[in-house]
Order: C-alpha cells, then structure tokens, then sequence
C-alpha cells in the first residue's frame, strides 16, 4: 500500500482556528493525508491565518518566505493558505507568493481536498450559500484529548470601528441544535470531557430545534449539559449586548458550566464606546456584571482592551482604569491600536505612538495587580483540575482549574481526562500549584 501523505498544520491566532484546523486535518484525513508535527517531511504545509492582531499579513508573509527552500528541494509540496488572511488578501497572496498553491477563506474550507487535487480553482474566498458543516466528513472515532472546541456560531453583525471579523468571517450564522449537540455527543464519547462552545459572537447564538423554532443560548448550555460524560462547559467570545437573562441564569443554576466568563468591554468611556460603535455605555456593562455576579457570585471575569484608540482622551483613559478597578478582572487582553484595512476606524486620526504606548503599559500594570491578586485568593482553595497532559517534571500532571488557570499537580498514578479536587497551594506568575486531596 502507498504511505498516505502528510499534512503539516500552522495554526495562528483564536480558538476558532484551532477548530477549524482540526476540521481541515478530517476533512484532509478523508483525503488519504495524515498529521505531522514535522514540517520538513510534509507532503502539505497549511497556514490557518487570523486578521485580529497587527501585522498578520505581513506574518504570513514571512512564513511563505521561510518556506522557499522547502518548495526548491520538494516541488510537488502544496502549499496552502486558509483562514482569515485569506479571506482578507485573496489573490494578492498568489500573486506576491506564487509558491502557494491554494488560498481558501474560512467559510469554504470544506472544499479544500478537492481544490488539492486541483479539481477547484486555486483561490476561494467566497462566502457560499451552502453551509460548510453540512459537507466536512465525519469525525473518525479516534480518542480524543479531554477538551474540545465546539464552533455553534460563526460570523459578526455588530461591526465594531476596529474589527475585521464581519468583512472576514461574514454575517452571523447560527449551527442548529440537533448538528451541536450530535458532534458535543461523538466528542464527549470519544474521550472528552470539558468542551468549549466557539463564535466571533458565541452568546448571540440563536440556532433552530428540531421542531424550527429559534433556541436561546442558555437553552443550548443546558441541552449540552444533559449529555452524560461531559462534566464541563465553558464558551467564547461574547458580546455585552447578548447576555440574555436566560444565559445569566444558566450561570447560577447549570453545575456544568464554569464560573469563568471572557466579557469583553474595549473601553471604560463612553465617548469611545461611541466611536467603536459599541452600542453599550459603561454603566451599563457594570450593571451588567451586577447581574452576573448576583447569579454565580464566585463567577472570573476577563475582558478585553484597547488602549489608544482614535481620539481617546486622557480622560477617557481614565475612565478606563476606572471601570477595571470597579470591575477587578481574573485576567485580561489588552493592546495598542492598530488599524485594519477597510475596517471605519482606520482612517481616522491615531492618538501618537509614544503616548498610546504609556496608556496601554498603565492598563497592564493594573490588569497584571489584579491577575495577581485573583491567583493568591485561590490558594487554600480547593478546585476540580482536568487533568490534560502530563507535567515538566517526573510524575507530575497539569491542568486547568474550573477558573481556567493552569494548575501543576504532583500525581505520579494520575491519568490524562481525569477530573480532581486538588488545594491550591502555591501561585505563580501565570499559573497555580497544588496537591490532591
């Protein structure tokens, strides 16, 4: 029998890119190709791409140009680009890099195997009618890992002055009940036990029952919670104006899922709230997070910021370092400005480098206080860690903690998918210690 080929996978940015490498990888597995984590001995190099951060093109960029010497030595290497770069450059690509083969967007990237037997056109960034899960293969019955990325949701309406993700990702689309919750059933039954629900606007979720009628979000949560097996759920990224009450009550009365919630804000003013077309005031967000941790009073909260957006002020910046310390976060994302082609806010005038860069420091050191203080507060704490693989050092396991922190544990009989009640007795800077109970 001829060896199959090899597929080597570079996955950039979200988790809803790690999702969609690993549909890539069955829907290439279909196709006669395996994984491998060597790249040099790949039969395939794809680059799953993402347009959030700064400079992802010019990224991608100098990943083509590393490969060169990979495509002189193998010519008959393909060489593929998909994700949201894609989306965004389409035939650029081609024309600046000829080396590669295939670009495809995120929304077609069911039609991959055939467009790598050269049975479609070398550049797709479509956004088609049809929806791609309904054509990507069955998932094999391999054992999984314990945690799962589960996409109920793609695509944003809200159209924020910063964001691509409506130009890149397209309108919002929603998954159907009975598709999530057969592939969070085949997940859990291949081994996992925490599954984490992904959209560019996860908790704007409002896919159709079986009998047509539109679900909450909250109703899925609770759906998914019955499956036996599965002990954990969490989900990302969300939108303030979509914390139905519904879901905030699935906060307080599901066990399944977790007091963890990424809420992202960008900015504690108004006036640039405005700007960013964010459609929520401040004093709304917090009103929100009263409502939030009235439900699960133990509940972390994350979020997202941008410091020096156009026209922010220093009084907006202010403003900003207000609402953090009223709202006092687990964790945080926060970065510069940086513009997006095509996006509202990039042509517009930028607050200047040097000062952009002192307001994003003061915003970390104050969300760093804060991580800080939230990690001790779990020592002496005992918290249910999923073990995921095994430690650094011999016999040791590490996991994540129900608040998502990472926890090493010393459990030399341990296995990988089990789910402990560990103390917490020691914080790190970017994780946790402890001992089985």
């Amino acid at each position: 029998m001829a060896e199959p080929k090899k597929l080597f996978i570079k996955t950039y940015g979200c988790q809803m890119n790690v999702y969609d490498s690993s549909r890539m990888a069955e829907a290439m597995g279909a196709d006669g190709y395996v994984l491998t984590e060597n790249q040099a001995e790949a039969d395939m190099v794809l680059l799953n791409t993402c347009h959030i951060r700064e400079k992802a093109a010019e990224k991608l960029y100098s990943d083509l140009g590393r490969l060169k010497p990979f495509k002189a030595e193998k010519p008959d290497l393909k060489i593929a680009v998909a994700g949201c770069v894609a989306q965004a450059e389409g035939e650029e690509i081609v024309n600046r890099m000829p080396l590669v083969d295939l670009v495809v967007g995120p929304q077609s990237y069911h039609k991959l195997p055939a467009m790598a037997r050269g049975e479609g056109p070398r550049v797709l960034t479509e956004f088609p009618e049809e929806d791609k899960f309904d054509h990507l293969p069955q998932a094999r019955a391999t054992r999984r890992a314990p945690t799962a990325f589960l996409t109920v949701q793609e695509g944003c309406d809200k159209f924020c002055a910063f964001c691509v993700v409506p130009y890149t990702r397209g309108a919002e689309v929603s998954r159907p009940v009975e598709r999530i919750i057969s592939e969070a059933r085949d997940l859990v039954a291949r081994g996992v036990r925490e599954i984490t629900l992904l959209g560019q606007n996860v908790n704007g979720w409002h896919g159709a029952g079986a009998d047509g009628r539109e679900w909450q979000f909250g109703r899925l949560i609770r759906a998914i919670a019955e499956i036996d097996g599965l002990d954990r759920i969490r989900y990302t990224t969300s939108h303030p104006n979509d914390m139905t009450d519904d879901l905030i009550e699935a906060h307080g009365d599901e066990p399944k899922l977790m007091p963890y919630l990424h809420l992202p804000v960008q900015s504690g003013s108004d006036r640039v709230l405005k700007a960013m077309n964010r459609k929520h005031t401040a004093d709304a967000y917090l009103r929100l997070i009263d409502r939030i941790r009235a439900a699960r009073p133990d509940i972390m909260l994350t979020s997202d910021f941008i410091a020096g957006f156009p026209g922010e002020t220093d009084q907006d910046h202010r403003d900003t370092l207000r609402l953090i310390e009223e709202v006092g976060y687990g964790s945080a994302f926060s970065f510069k400005y940086s513009p997006r082609p095509g996006t509202p806010a990039a042509g517009r005038e930028e607050v200047p480098s040097d000062v952009a860069d002192a307001r994003l420091q003061e915003l970390q050191a104050l969300l760093s206080r804060q991580q800080k203080a939230a990690q001790e507060s779990m020592v002496g704490r005992r918290l249910g860690v999923l073990f995921e693989k095994k430690g650094r050092e011999a016999g040791q396991m590490v996991g994540k903690s129900d608040y998502l922190h990472s926890v090493f544990v010393e459990a030399p009989d341990a296995k990988i998918g089990e789910l402990v009640e560990v103390e917490i007795t020691h914080s790190a800077p970017n994780s946790l210690a402890g001992r089985l109970i």
